[in-house]
Parts: structure tokens; C-alpha cells; sequence
């Protein structure tokens, strides 16, 4: 036994200094999930979806954000990227906090990294304001409802609060397309933690396995695939797929796309 440790330790050393001599050579973590990777043809029990700017247009309020920011559209990405590392942060720390109130946070952040003074409520303002009325995307309604009509059953599932996202599909007109709408605010762990999908999973009886998530996040799409479920990608404007997580089944421009594939399976 212990010689067979060592010659598996020697082969890792070798395959280490291969790697360093010539990356090329060596397939990632990533090559290796993504070439195993299979489009099953039965359909999933449930299709959970991610709400902002999977479902929802962000564009009005990400105007807003850029204004308070100094009329600085530029430093969009950071704050979203830092909103959702102290999303993160937070549920590693054990805690919770309403997503709003952690972009503002987020958002007062970058804003005194780059001389600009932000209050507290101005930062609620310029994002929970606009958020609240921003309308879904174009070809968003027609595919919810050819999917219904296709006998799929349909889930919201966001880091967004109850509250937020009642609002929201009120506003947009999205409130009868769904079952149910699930929110981290009800078990406090925000996606893309892995209890978070075990959680919704459970929620509607369903096993990982009969799950898909529909998001237009690689982050979140690879959070779901971690935790056994299935994918789909939307592709909007400046989305990406995480390079290390495995590939999604589906991975289309819009919901339209997906929801066609989606009603063609058996």
C-alpha cells in the first residue's frame, strides 16, 4: 500500500512539472466537466429562475447607479461584483442582510474608493428605486407563457427579498407565470452557497436531479450545477459562463431560445 502512495505521489509531481513546462499539455478541471458533458432529452420537474436581468431589464437602474456614482458608468461592473463578494462574505460569516441593503453598502464602497460621497439612503435610493419598476425583458412573457402552456411547472428563486420581488412582478407583469416565488430572505444563505439549492430543491418536493435553473449568471448557473441541479445560460449582454464549473445544457441569447429547446424535450 504505502508503495503505491508513493508511485501516485511521484506521478503528481511529474504531471505538475509537465504542467509547468507545458501548460498546453494539461487539461483543465474544467475541459475535463465540460467534455463529459451531455444534453439529456427528458424534461426537468421544475424550472427555477433567476430574477434580475435573467428575467427583469436592469438597464434603469443601473443608469441610476452610474449617476450616483458620479456619472461613472464604468464602475458599474465593481460595484456589482463587490455587491455580490459581500453577499458572500456575509453568508460565510454566518449572517444575513437584505440584498438591497448590501448593494448600498456596496455601492457607498466604491464610491469612497473613487472620492465620491454617498449616504446611506442615497445608495438605497439609487438602487431600490428604480429596481422596483424596472420591466422584464423583450421576449420574456411570451416565453414564460409558452412554457406554462407546455405543462412546465415555474419557480422565481432570488437573493432578493420577498417583499422586492412581489413588487417587482407586479410592476412588470410577471406575477401569474409563476407557482411560487422563492427567496434567500426565508433561509438566509444566498446563492450560489450550495444550501441554497438544496433548500428550493426541498421546498418544492423535487430531488437535485429535477431541477434546472434558468439564470443569466455564470456564478449562479454554476452554483446550481455544483449542487446537482441542471442549467440553462442566458447569454445577455456582458454575461459569461464560469470557465472552471462544468457547462450548462443549454446556453442561448434569450429565454425564447431556451424555452424552444426546453418544450422539445420529452
Amino acid at each position: 500500500m504505502k508503495n503505491e502512495k508513493n508511485k501516485r505521489r511521484d506521478f503528481l509531481k511529474k504531471s505538475a512539472m509537465v504542467g509547468l513546462a507545458a501548460p498546453h499539455l494539461v487539461f483543465s478541471s474544467s475541459e475535463a466537466n465540460n467534455s463529459m458533458n451531455t444534453t439529456p432529452s427528458n424534461r426537468p420537474k421544475v424550472l427555477f429562475f433567476d430574477v434580475n436581468e435573467t428575467l427583469l431589464d436592469l438597464t434603469a437602474m443601473k443608469e441610476s447607479v452610474g449617476k450616483v456614482l458620479g456619472n461613472r458608468p464604468d464602475l458599474l461592473p465593481l460595484w456589482f461584483t463587490t455587491m455580490l463578494q459581500y453577499s458572500l462574505v456575509t453568508t460565510v460569516g454566518r449572517q444575513y442582510n437584505d440584498f438591497g441593503i448590501i448593494g448600498s453598502a456596496a455601492l457607498q464602497m466604491v464610491a469612497a474608493n473613487h472620492n465620491i460621497s454617498i449616504s446611506e439612503e442615497e445608495g438605497r435610493q439609487a438602487i431600490l428605486g428604480p429596481l422596483r419598476s424596472i420591466p422584464a425583458h423583450p421576449e420574456v412573457k411570451q416565453a414564460l407563457q409558452s412554457l406554462k402552456d407546455a405543462g412546465y411547472t415555474l419557480v422565481s428563486f432570488t437573493n432578493s427579498s420577498n417583499k422586492g420581488v412581489e413588487t417587482q412582478f407586479k410592476n412588470a407583469g410577471l406575477t401569474e407565470y409563476f407557482e411560487q416565488r422563492l427567496s434567500i430572505e426565508d433561509m438566509g444563505k444566498f446563492k450560489p452557497h450550495a444550501d441554497a439549492y438544496d433548500w428550493a430543491a426541498r421546498k418544492m418536493g423535487v430531488k437535485p436531479s429535477e431541477c434546472m435553473l434558468v439564470a443569466a449568471h455564470g456564478w449562479d448557473v454554476a452554483g446550481a450545477i455544483w449542487a446537482n441541479w441542471r442549467g440553462a445560460f442566458i447569454s445577455r449582454p456582458g454575461a459569461q459562463l464560469y470557465p472552471l464549473a462544468p457547462l450548462p445544457e443549454l446556453s442561448e441569447s434569450n429565454l425564447k431560445h431556451i424555452a424552444d429547446q426546453l418544450i422539445a424535450m420529452k
